[in-house]
C-alpha cells in the first residue's frame, strides 16, 4: 500500500471585520498568504466556496481566539459556529486552532520583511489578517494533533 501524496490545506483567520486566508501543503510543510475577504456583512460565502474549488483542499483550519488565561473571548463562540458551517458547507473536516499572539507574530513578520525591504509598502490590517492565517495554518502543519477536530455531519 502506497503512502498519500501531498496534501493541501486552507487555514482562515476569523475577524468580524475580515477573514484572513492561507494556504499550504504537507510536501513543504510551509504556508503562504492568500488573501483578505470582507466581513462586514458575515462570511463571503460564495468567494469561500470559489477558493475552496480552486484550492481543493484535503481539510480546513481556522483559528479560535482565546485570553491569554485561555479563557473564550468574545469571539470564540463565532469562530467555532463559523468553524462548524464551513465544515457542514463543503463536507470536509475543519481543524480548530488555538489562534492566542497569531497577529502578533504575523504583524512582527511583515514588520520584519519591510524592514529587509522585502516588503515595500506599508503593513495594513488586511497584511497582518493573511498572515496570521499563514502563521495558524504553519502551527497546525507542526503539530496537527493538537487540533480540535470538527468532522463534517457530525455538528
Amino acid at each position: 500500500m502506497s503512502a498519500p501524496g501531498p496534501q493541501l490545506f486552507l487555514a482562515f483567520d476569523y475577524g468580524t471585520r475580515r477573514l484572513g486566508v492561507a494556504s499550504g501543503d504537507t510536501l513543504t510543510r510551509t504556508a503562504r498568504a492568500l488573501t483578505t475577504l470582507d466581513m462586514t456583512a458575515g462570511p463571503p460565502w460564495p468567494d469561500i466556496a470559489a477558493l475552496v474549488a480552486e484550492y481543493r483542499p484535503a481539510q480546513l483550519v481556522v483559528g479560535v481566539p482565546y485570553n491569554m488565561d485561555g479563557s473564550p473571548t468574545r469571539l470564540t463562540s463565532a469562530a467555532r459556529k463559523f468553524a462548524r458551517e464551513l465544515s457542514l458547507r463543503h463536507g470536509l473536516q475543519v481543524a480548530l486552532v488555538d489562534e492566542r499572539q497569531s497577529s502578533q507574530e504575523a504583524e512582527a513578520q511583515l514588520r520584519e520583511a519591510r524592514r529587509q525591504g522585502v516588503k515595500r509598502r506599508r503593513v495594513t490590517h488586511a497584511d497582518v489578517d493573511m498572515a496570521a492565517a499563514k502563521v495558524l495554518l504553519e502551527r497546525w502543519l507542526e503539530t496537527p494533533q493538537a487540533a480540535e477536530i470538527i468532522h463534517p455531519g457530525r455538528h
